[in-house]
Order: structure tokens, then C-alpha cells, then sequence
């Protein structure tokens, strides 16, 4: 008799801090955590920035697959309160726009957010539960530095408040360096007001033409560190399940989160598990302006990339490894998706495949998964791909928006498969090799196996140029 109350799937993800592989104990499996370090609202996503949504949004789905929906709070903040938004509005008031200073800001990190939650939704990302706006806890971030310098943690100084690196102990233990050696290999800001030149701002001054808002220190706004502090002890509390971001953030972003909440909160744990994605690159080399291979999201969508082709060779890497955008990955992506789609059509998803849930429980294995999904196509299971390819946000309705294009090739197919089977009498393999260079210049990939012939229409498909075969 089966088991009425099943075990949840063991998901096992590789820690940061502790550097291994570990079974993930939710605190509350009525409340599964997780906690992901949003962008900094100034300007469009660009293609890197994607990568650590499309990795946390698998892992939210496969969460919610395992605990169920309701038990699962995915929180991802948007730093709307920055330097470099600052300077994106002043850049804007010096051109000539209208409004104040402020008004231009708040102006442009409204965009920016609409911004991202578009191009993102377009990529098959779910919106997480809560997406709080660092401008919305200021309170709370006042509340959390006044206790810290109650403690000992932290000092004013000039309008500023700065944490004391050194009185936490356990500083670098996320990164694995310890503060000497930051100390020497780190670009760190050298101020008169500090202590010592690794302590780190909380509460900066303002100018009264910038935001700002009143404190015990004189007018002024949050360091970057404290506001995901404060946001996530407001939102979760002293202790969570998972706390995601890139491996860019992990100092000294991360380094600095971990400080400042457990000095506030002794009580708490922080975030229990940290995971973090490796970067982007663009044809092998790293994605930078300078070269020439630097460009958003929205630019890939305007230049007829399809979302889902992106997000499929976002997952086709493992979330640890670096990720190579190439225009021949996104080729094959397309091609992959395209046969997908019309294997699915008309298809209700059955249960997910063991094969995709297993290699997404190991440390979400996403390339794993999508093998997997390459077995379950080739073997014409339609309802396991569906399935399997939904816990990965594949072949999902909203993302058919661009065309699939539908082409009756069997009778070309039959065609070939004669041919090739002449030749194979004959050893005269001209014709067979005459159709299979025309069938390529039409847009068809041809695949010959002891099987028989398949023909996949391609993402350059042109049914017009077949009228020559």
C-alpha cells in the first residue's frame, strides 16, 4: 500500500558557505525561504543580469513542486535608492528634462522597474511573491543600524555610520578570505572618518537636491548592504532557508550582509544555505562594452531572439559553471524548441519524468534535465516532455508567441529513405547527397540513422526554397 504522506524529494544544493553539497532542511516546510538579490534600477538588464532570474526562478518552481505553491515565499528586492541612479536622473535634469532631481529618480527607477518585470516575463520568469523596493524600508533600516551601534557594531562618524568589520569574527568565512588578506588584495575606500579602512558604510549623508530622509545622523539615505538586511529580517525574519545572487555579490555584498545581520540579530541564523551562480560570457570571452559584445535582454527580444530560445540556453549550463552565449547555441536552442513545440502540440502534460526531477534535486542540474528531455522527445513521450519541460518553464503557453512553423515533410522524408536505400545497393550516394544539400539550403535539418530519414524544420526553415527539391 502506498504512502498515504510521502516524503518530500531530498533537494540537495551546494552551499557557499560551507562548500559542499547538502540536503536542504527547511526551518518550516509549511514556509520554504528563499531570499535573491535583485538589480539596482538605472538602467535595462542586461543579458547577465538574466541569468541569476532564469537560475532562482527553476529553483522557485521545483520549491513549489516539492512543498507546494502556497508554501513557498520567494522575496527579490529592487534597489531603487543608488549612486548610480542618482547620476542617471542628473545626467537627465543636465539634457534638459523637466522636474525636479527627485521627480526625475523616482521617474526613472519606475521605468527601469517596468523595465525589467517585462523583459524578465518574457524570458518565462514567475514574479516572486514579494518584491520590495529598498525606498519602502527605510524605517526599518534605520532601526537595524541604531541597534547595531547600541551593540558596539558600529560607529558615527561625519554624518555617517560605518560598521565595524573587525568585531565580527566570523567576516570572510562566506568568501573564504579573511580580513588581512581583503585588506590586501581589495579595492577598499580610504576615508578619514573610518576606523579602519575594511569597515564598511550604513548610513550615508545626502545633498538636499538628492533623496534623502532624516536620522539620528542628519539627513541622509542607507548604504547598499544594509537595505537587503533590513528587507530580509522584515520579510523573513532572523533566520531563512536560501539566499541567492550572483558570485559578483558574494564580496563584498554578501560578506557585508552576513556581518551586519547576525550582529543584529545574535538570535537568528541568517540565511541558512547560499547559493551562487557563475557568470556570463559572450563567444568565450567576458561581456563588456570595450568589446563589443555587451547587450541587454530587450536587445536580443527587438532583434527577434525568442525569450524562451534565451532562457533554454541559460539553463542548458549548470548554474556553477560559466555560461557561454553563443549564436550557434541559440540556433540549436531554436531548432530544439521548435520540434518541441510540435511534438507537444495538443498534448497535456503527465507527470513529471523522474529523470528531469532527479537531476533538478541534484543541485539543480538544469543541464541534466534537459538532457533528459532530449531522451524523452527522441523516444516520442509527449506528455513527459510537456511535463518535464514545464518544471523548467519550457514549452509553456505564454512563451508560444513566436511562430512555430508547422511543414508536412514526411513525403520528403519517404523520398530521401529511398533514395538512401538505392545508394546503398548502388554505392552511388550523388542523389542522396544532391537532396540532403538541397533540403539544407531550404532551412531543413536532416538526420539519417540506421532508423530512417527525419527532417526538422530549422530556425532558418524557408518552405519556398523546397519547391527546388
Amino acid at each position: 500500500m502506498a504512502d498515504p504522506n510521502p516524503a518530500p524529494l531530498e533537494i540537495r544544493l551546494t552551499n557557499t558557505r560551507t562548500r559542499s553539497k547538502e540536503a536542504l532542511v527547511p526551518i518550516d516546510p509549511e514556509n520554504v525561504r528563499m531570499y535573491v538579490c535583485g538589480p539596482t534600477v538605472y538602467d535595462r538588464a542586461h543579458l547577465g543580469n538574466a541569468r541569476p532570474v532564469l537560475v532562482f526562478d527553476v529553483l522557485y518552481r521545483l520549491l513549489r513542486h516539492v512543498y507546494g505553491a502556497e508554501h513557498v515565499t520567494y522575496v527579490r528586492n529592487f534597489t531603487d535608492v543608488d549612486d548610480k541612479i542618482n547620476a542617471t536622473a542628473l545626467a537627465r535634469k543636465e539634457a534638459g528634462a523637466d522636474g525636479t532631481l527627485e521627480e526625475l529618480i523616482r521617474e526613472r527607477t519606475e521605468e527601469t522597474i517596468s523595465w525589467y518585470l517585462k523583459d524578465m516575463g518574457e524570458l518565462g520568469a514567475l514574479e516572486p511573491d514579494r518584491m520590495p523596493r529598498a525606498t519602502e524600508y527605510i524605517a526599518p533600516m534605520v532601526a537595524m543600524i541604531e541597534g547595531l551601534i547600541e551593540s558596539g557594531h558600529a560607529y558615527a562618524a561625519e554624518g555617517h555610520v560605518l560598521f565595524r568589520v573587525r568585531s565580527y569574527a566570523a567576516y570572510g568565512k562566506l568568501s573564504g578570505r579573511s580580513v588581512d588578506d581583503m585588506m590586501a588584495g581589495a579595492r577598499v575606500e580610504v576615508a578619514p572618518y573610518k576606523e579602519d579602512p575594511m569597515d564598511f558604510v550604513l548610513w550615508k549623508p545626502s545633498s538636499d537636491e538628492l533623496p534623502g530622509w532624516d536620522s539620528p545622523w542628519g539627513r541622509g539615505r542607507p548604504g547598499w548592504h544594509i537595505e537587503c538586511s533590513a528587507m530580509s529580517y522584515e520579510l523573513f525574519g532572523p533566520s531563512f532557508d536560501i539566499h541567492g545572487g550572483g558570485n559578483d555579490l558574494m564580496f563584498p555584498h554578501h560578506e557585508n550582509e552576513i556581518a551586519q545581520s547576525c550582529c543584529a540579530h545574535p538570535e537568528g541564523d541568517f540565511a541558512k544555505v547560499w547559493m551562487h551562480n557563475e557568470m556570463l560570457q559572450v563567444e568565450g570571452k567576458k561581456m563588456s562594452k570595450s568589446l563589443g559584445n555587451f547587450f541587454t535582454v530587450r536587445d536580443l527580444l527587438d532583434q527577434g531572439v525568442p525569450g524562451e530560445v534565451i532562457r533554454f540556453v541559460m539553463l542548458s549550463s549548470h548554474y556553477r559553471k560559466p555560461m557561454d552565449w553563443t549564436a550557434e547555441k541559440a540556433r540549436e536552442a531554436e531548432a530544439h524548441l521548435r520540434r518541441w513545440r510540435a511534438q507537444v502540440d495538443g498534448v497535456a502534460p503527465g507527470e513529471v519524468p523522474s529523470g528531469v526531477l532527479t537531476a533538478l534535486a541534484d543541485d539543480l542540474n538544469t543541464a541534466g534535465a534537459i538532457a533528459d528531455l532530449h531522451r524523452l522527445s527522441a523516444a516520442g513521450d509527449a506528455e513527459g516532455l510537456a511535463a518535464g519541460a514545464s518544471l523548467l518553464g519550457l514549452l509553456m503557453p505564454e512563451l508560444g508567441g513566436w511562430d512555430v512553423v508547422e511543414a508536412d515533410l514526411s513525403g520528403l522524408a519517404e523520398r530521401l529513405a529511398a533514395l538512401r536505400a538505392t545508394a546503398l545497393e548502388t554505392k552511388d550516394f550523388s542523389g542522396v547527397d544532391a537532396m540532403k544539400q538541397a533540403l539544407i539550403g531550404a532551412g531543413v535539418e536532416v538526420r539519417m540513422s540506421k532508423a530512417g530519414v527525419e527532417l526538422v524544420p530549422g530556425p532558418d526553415f524557408d518552405p519556398a526554397k523546397l519547391e527546388q527539391v
